[in-house]
């Protein structure tokens, strides 16, 4: 995934300490484990006075009871410190974000102008250098919100909201992944998180909480009515018009995100019209029937409208 989804490639505070934490781990064990193998090498091949040292009760007690508990106790401790364990970044700057599990994908919704807040699907973008704190919740079943060059895994758990902070420390795109089997797609259920510098933040937050962009042509006019008439309003949101559904994922700016489906498949108008007459084959058991009932030229109407709103 040339490190977009690794936690041995951070991009974030939390994943430079858990990445910190790893390879001390890592380093830990190996020196354990070669001081285990020198034991074992000379208690088969070492002198009679050499395998009574290792014998002895003082040995056992020591090195078997002692420094095990010390050793752990001390990495246990250092852990904890260096994970900030269960922390929230106490940040009066800080943006809040709410993401919103679903069978089989990612709701998120940010905060607007005024105090209204508006919504977009499979794709979180955050400030370089600001906190964000996520607020996680699921519609369904348990999920669990996990981006691995960022920070770690936290559970979104019905009836609860927990919160995870993130800090990108670079401009650029990571990979999510929900870390809970969560029923049949569980496995297409990932989604992005991208980076950008504050003033193309500030900017794509302007333009994202806006209207979708009208069409542009007769191909795309046709488009839009297909998805008025056709009844995808009823789960689909396309703001400015009178699609106005809550059930699925909101697409004002679909045309303009770096993936469909949560991260299945990429997007293009081709991949769009493969979605919607298809989906079940792409992603099995997720929410959206298929829908046969347009005709090639109707289809590549439709899917050439979605993919212009960007």
């Amino acid at each position: 995934m040339n490190g977009v989804q690794s936690v041995l490639a951070p991009r974030g505070q939390d994943a430079e300490r858990i990445a910190t934490l790893f390879w001390t781990m890592l380093g830990g064990g190996t020196l354990i484990m070669l001081a285990v193998a020198v034991l074992t090498a000379l208690a088969l091949k070492g002198d009679s006075p050499g395998r009574g040292w290792l014998r002895s009760e003082r040995l056992v007690v020591w090195v078997g009871i002692v420094l095990p508990v010390c050793l752990l106790t001390a990495l246990l401790a250092w852990g904890l410190f260096a994970l900030r364990a269960g922390a929230v970044h106490s940040d009066p700057d800080a943006l809040r974000v709410a993401v919103v599990g679903e069978r089989w994908w990612w709701r998120v919704i940010y905060p607007g102008a005024g105090g209204r807040s508006f919504e977009s699907a499979n794709e979180l973008r955050i400030p370089v250098g600001r906190t964000v704190n996520v607020e996680l919740r699921t519609a369904d079943v348990i999920h669990s919100f996990w981006v691995p060059s960022l920070a770690g895994k936290v559970d979104m758990i019905p009836g609860r909201t927990n919160v995870m902070s993130l800090v990108a420390n670079a401009t650029g795109v990571s990979r999510g992944q929900c870390a809970e089997y969560c029923g049949g797609a569980h496995a297409l259920m990932s989604f992005h998180v991208v980076a950008l510098n504050a003033t193309e933040f500030e900017s794509w937050l302007a333009h994202e909480s806006g209207p979708a962009i009208p069409p542009a042509d007769a191909e795309t006019r046709l488009g839009q009515t297909l998805f008025i008439t056709s009844g995808c309003g009823a789960c689909h949101t396309i703001r400015g018009t009178d699609a106005a559904g809550r059930i699925g994922p909101d697409l004002t700016h679909v045309g303009g995100r770096l993936s469909l489906a949560a991260a299945t498949m990429s997007n293009d108008a081709a991949a769009i019209g493969r979605w919607i007459r298809d989906n079940q084959h792409i992603k099995p058991q997720n929410r959206m029937p298929p829908f046969a009932i347009f005709d090639d030229r109707q289809l590549a109407a439709l899917s050439r409208y979605l993919a212009g709103l960007k």
